[in-house]
């Protein structure tokens, strides 16, 4: 379990802005899977934030958000992503491609609506005008 899998959704993304905006001041490898550094917070306040890549719910930062809990931050997020700077690459490009597939999707949505659209136009439109009134009358009374 890493710490993109454990993190909230929120807490990646804006680990992943912090990283862009190069908000990771300083960071030293302590070992294999220990890293720890100083995060400048959205007021500017730096945070002391600690990540185990192994132990994920060992990492730690005195943020307000994560002080004292067992959770990942945007801070530790984004000092994982300075320390392992792929991993960003590939979250980023995960995102786009689900950008992508969403897209396509609701063009592929519209266009089976506009299809639906046309198709029942063009059956009204075959209809006498007792015909629509008798559906019409159907159509109310269900």
């Amino acid at each position: 379990m890493g710490i993109l899998s454990v993190a909230s959704t929120a807490s990646v993304w804006r680990g992943y802005e912090y990283f862009t905006q190069k908000k990771v001041l300083s960071f030293k490898k302590l070992n294999a899977d220990e890293y720890e550094g100083e995060v400048a917070g959205s007021s500017g306040t730096p945070y002391h934030v600690k990540i185990n890549a192994a132990h994920v719910r060992s990492s730690k930062c005195n943020c307000p958000h994560a002080d004292g809990r067992r959770i990942i931050c945007k801070h530790m997020v984004a000092l994982y992503f300075t320390a392992f700077p792929k991993e960003a690459d590939a979250y980023i490009a995960e995102v786009e491609a689900y950008e992508r597939e969403q897209e396509e999707y609701e063009r592929e949505q519209e266009r089976l609506r506009q299809e639906r659209y046309e198709a029942l136009k063009k059956y009204v439109l075959s209809l006498s005008k007792k015909e629509l009134q008798e559906q019409l009358l159907e159509a109310l009374l269900r």
